[in-house]
């Protein structure tokens, strides 16, 4: 067969959003365009429907109780193996970085390294942040009593809207390193990179469920989310001012535990407080001496 000279037809990518470990389209059949930082058409996302946002939720809390008893050490390796799979998909990234914020490729990937550089910081955090939250408390009488943390369980994450994917990665790896899973709305006008992360965390040992990512309108998105009662906590890092207010007073209904917006330098060390941030705090007392090796908690 003859070599053909005409020039060949670009193969557009299709994004989905991540739920429970697939990729469904929206339930509603809904896309919304895309452009890069110059207006140039990138990519239809999908437009999620709060039908997707219930469907988010009941994936996340089915992986609950697996990932949050799985243990530290476990959850770390799984992480650092997400690291691994960023890296090898490195340029993908960074072109996505490039197109999404306007930066140029040296500045996207210097963005990229940092992302997957945190990734792993956090991987490397899940089997030490109990001797840091946790320990041994002063008791007086014949007791011992003893503080672990523990995940508070379905965590929705409203993505930092600046920072398409090294924004997005410093909010939601420490929500899984500690034992949460995770409903993500990503970055309204920036979504693909997180739509990306996805095919990452899909074809990695990550369970289903254990991170679903939702795009479209933050707004139409994340009020059903703050108001579902199997939501334990929100984090409000891309709420703006008024969102988030609405937001917070939606998520007091099941008194959820809520991390309001902040500005925050996502370049910057990040210290420990979004890994404590959505832990709680489990208090055992044992009985010592000649009182035998039972207990009760509190």
């Amino acid at each position: 067969m003859s070599e053909s000279t005409e020039a060949r037809l670009s193969v557009f990518k299709t994004y989905k959003l991540y739920v429970g470990g697939k990729f469904p389209r929206s339930e509603s059949g809904r896309v919304y365009e895309v452009n890069d930082a110059k207006g140039n058409w990138l990519a239809n996302a999908p437009l999620s429907s709060r039908k997707d946002a219930r469907d988010a939720v009941v994936a996340a809390r089915k992986a609950f109780g697996g990932w949050a008893g799985a243990t530290a050490y476990l959850r770390g390796q799984i992480l650092y193996r997400v690291a691994e799979m960023l890296e090898g998909r490195r340029e993908q990234f960074v072109r996505e970085v490039q197109d999404a914020e306007g930066l140029s490729k040296a500045k996207a990937a210097a963005v990229v390294d940092a992302a997957i550089d945190r990734w792993v910081w956090y991987a490397g955090w899940t089997d030490k942040i109990a001797q840091v939250a946790g320990g041994g408390n002063p008791v007086a009488g014949p007791f011992f009593n003893l503080s672990s943390p523990e995940p508070t369980g379905v965590v929705t994450i409203v993505a930092p809207q600046d920072s398409s994917f090294l924004g997005l990665v410093s909010v939601l790896a420490p929500v899984i390193a500690t034992g949460n899973t995770a409903v993500v709305v990503a970055a309204e006008d920036r979504p693909l990179p997180a739509l990306s992360l996805a095919e990452v965390l899909a074809t990695s040992d990550v369970p289903g469920g254990v991170v679903n990512i939702l795009s479209g309108r933050t707004a139409e998105i994340a009020a059903p989310l703050a108001a579902h009662q199997d939501v334990n906590a929100i984090d409000l890092a891309g709420a703006d001012e008024q969102l988030a207010k609405e937001l917070e007073v939606a998520a007091a209904d099941n008194l959820k535990r809520v991390l309001r917006p902040q500005p925050v330098d996502w370049s910057a060390d990040p210290g420990t407080s979004r890994l404590t941030a959505f832990l709680e705090t489990k208090t055992v007392w044992h009985p010592t001496g000649s009182l035998g090796s039972g207990g009760s908690s509190y």
